[in-house]
């Protein structure tokens, strides 16, 4: 038999009983069984937006380095490219020739 142990931590907060009772307000009208389920869904969901967003930016960063250092550090052009390029080429003027026959 296995057993699942779920830890759990504590967050306490003081806050002005204005801000409590808009909270709970919003709990209700958005049928939250609690203050505490509608407080730990929004913030996770706000949580998740935060990161997903910041890796984006990250992500993104690290694209513009990757594409500026190939600019200003371009490999050298293999052979099987050079290759792929000139059958490209012959596929084009191949087609273009077919079309100016018909």
């Amino acid at each position: 038999m296995s057993t699942t142990i779920n830890k759990h931590a504590r967050f306490d907060t003081r806050l002005p009983i204005e801000v409590k009772e808009l909270f709970e307000k919003a709990a209700h009208l958005g049928g939250f069984r609690s203050l505490t389920d509608f407080v730990i869904s929004t913030v996770q969901e706000k949580a998740r937006e935060i990161v997903k967003e910041q890796e984006q930016i990250i992500a993104s960063e690290k694209d513009a380095e990757v594409f500026f250092e190939a600019i200003v550090n371009p490999k050298k052009v293999s052979e099987n490219l050079k290759n792929a390029l000139r059958d490209y080429d012959d596929f084009m003027l191949k087609l273009k020739d077919d079309r100016a026959a018909q």
